[in-house]
């Protein structure tokens, strides 16, 4: 890197069309930017153009934003300048289970997870004790049908308090409202297990041992208002077969379950993960 020069990650979308790639290297060059990792991806079906560009530069993060203003009018540009580096201030959710909760935090605390844990919100507190080992507070809120819309109300006053910029569902058990899904749109993470919708409700696991199935796995995905069915970010899947019983496959399927939501969040933290539509486009 050049002395005096900062790094950033710049994103944008926009319609597809000749330059544009030509025009965002020039507006860099006018900030005296200079490119380390690009990468870019045109989707036929919808007619987007999506673009990831890593990049050093001598001027202040507004200086470069002014630089960059003139190019992004010129094409209709969605897009967003983050410093490098600095760490995603995230909420997360559970329940019950904590798997995917310590592996987020171990990975967080081992230095390869770029987010900044200010709080974890739980309906339980059963996992009051992990948190409480790795130095994070602790919030219990209960909900019921009768408070629901106040526990809402809570989760919101915190993620604005706190100045949340990504909300993960570490398996957290509860339906967020259609109105908080819209609210959180492309800023909020779940994790489920690759068997929806075949294997509905309680115990996924033995139903899918019951059924003999010989793939399990994961999938992680934004939240939205249609339930588990928002753009999948990262899935993964390992193969099994009859000699495995319903605990082992439980066992098995939440180390994948870990593994594919913190990726996810890993590399939504990186500004690798763009929305198109129903889809994403991730630039891993």
């Amino acid at each position: 890197m050049i002395p005096g020069a900062s790094a950033f990650t710049l994103t944008l979308s926009c319609p597809d069309q000749p330059g544009i790639v030509h025009a965002v290297s020039g507006g860099l060059v006018a900030a005296g930017g200079n490119i380390t990792e690009s990468q870019q991806y045109g989707s036929p079906e919808t007619g987007s153009f999506f673009m990831r560009v890593d990049f050093t530069a001598p001027g202040t993060e507004a200086q470069v934003q002014e630089a960059l203003a003139p190019v992004a009018a010129a094409f209709g540009m969605d897009w967003q300048l983050h410093p490098a580096g600095a760490p995603v201030r995230t909420l997360i959710m559970v329940s019950k289970s904590g798997h995917c909760l310590n592996d987020l935090l171990f990975r967080q605390r081992a230095g390869t997870l770029n987010i900044d844990v200010p709080a974890i919100v739980s309906n339980h507190r059963d996992l009051a004790e992990l948190a409480a080992f790795y130095g994070i507070p602790f919030h219990h809120i209960p909900v019921t049908p009768d408070t629901k819309e106040d526990a809402e109300h809570q989760l919101r006053t915190l993620i604005q308090d706190l100045d949340i910029e990504l909300v993960v569902l570490a398996r957290y058990m509860q339906i967020l409202s259609n109105e908080l899904c819209r609210d959180l749109s492309g800023r909020a993470i779940n994790i489920h297990h690759s068997f929806l919708p075949s294997f509905k409700g309680a115990r996924p696991y033995h139903q899918a041992h019951a059924r003999g199935v010989k793939l399990i796995g994961a999938t992680a995905h934004y939240v939205t208002s249609d339930l588990d069915e928002g753009p999948i970010i990262e899935q993964e899947v390992i193969r099994v077969d009859h000699s495995r019983s319903a605990p082992q496959l439980a066992a098995l399927g939440s180390d994948v379950e870990g593994r594919t939501l913190s990726k996810a969040v890993q590399w939504h933290a990186e500004h690798r993960v763009l929305l198109d539509g129903k889809r994403t486009i991730v630039f891993n």
